[in-house]
């Protein structure tokens, strides 16, 4: 599995021969690629926020996925084929060619369209991406991604996410202010049991600004057999 950051919370995930966006928003200062330079299979959103959505728009010959409040506001704005997309929920799986995608709670606030002037999308979400199906049965050979969003540190990291859904490596919000700091991410990675934990959601605006060494050094902090990775925008992390 290839994971690539381009900055924020944009990640391009490859899957075997699945190709994966998530979150598309390209307006940020750690990316030199344009949307045209992508060209996903499928895109995942999170939440409708502007700063995890605002390409989306690029994109329309790909699939869709997210919420259904989400994806039937994006779809309408812009103009996604009705048989290009896909509306789950929160404890689903979905199989996007190579991939098996599931869709877990993420603590945070939602809202849609310029502004979130719109109506609450519902529960924001993060998603768990594996090239194997999720099962209660352990399979080492699985590889694994989980995409928190933009969530707050919450249990569910420790007591369902980390023991049965089991990533091997977790892309975590780290900028504070609107998400998690260095600090709860840190303690998110050790919660979650993963090998390796990637910071995201930072340096996009001045409120979100961090010194990444702050976030290695927290995960240090936790005693866990956790490797902190920190990407360089638009680098590309074997898993």
């Amino acid at each position: 599995m290839e994971l690539t950051w381009h900055g924020h919370s944009t990640w391009h995930v490859e899957v075997g021969a699945t190709s994966l966006l998530i979150d598309p928003f390209f307006g940020n200062p750690k990316t030199d690629t344009s949307p045209a330079d992508v060209d996903p299979d499928f895109v995942l959103v999170t939440h409708g926020h502007d700063d995890h959505v605002g390409d989306v728009g690029e994109f329309t010959d790909a699939t869709l996925v997210g919420s259904p409040e989400v994806t039937g506001h994006l779809a309408e704005e812009h103009g996604f084929a009705e048989d290009d997309v896909v509306g789950m929920n929160l404890g689903g799986t979905v199989e996007p060619g190579d991939a098996f995608v599931t869709m877990h709670r993420a603590d945070h606030s939602n809202g849609l369209g310029e502004g979130f002037t719109a109506p609450s999308a519902g529960m924001p979400a993060g998603y768990v991406v594996s090239d194997t199906k999720p099962t209660q049965v352990d399979d080492e050979e699985s590889t694994t991604f989980y995409h928190a969003g933009d969530t707050g540190l919450m249990t569910e990291m420790r007591e369902v996410i980390g023991p049965y859904l089991e990533p091997d490596a977790a892309a975590l919000p780290a900028g504070d202010h609107f998400t998690m700091g260095p600090m709860q991410a840190a303690i998110a990675a050790d919660w979650l049991d993963v090998d390796y934990a990637l910071p995201m959601h930072y340096d996009t605006f001045p409120p979100i600004e961090i010194d990444t060494d702050d976030f290695e050094r927290e995960v240090r902090a936790t005693g866990a057999d956790v490797e902190a990775v920190v990407l360089e925008g638009d680098e590309t992390f074997e898993l």
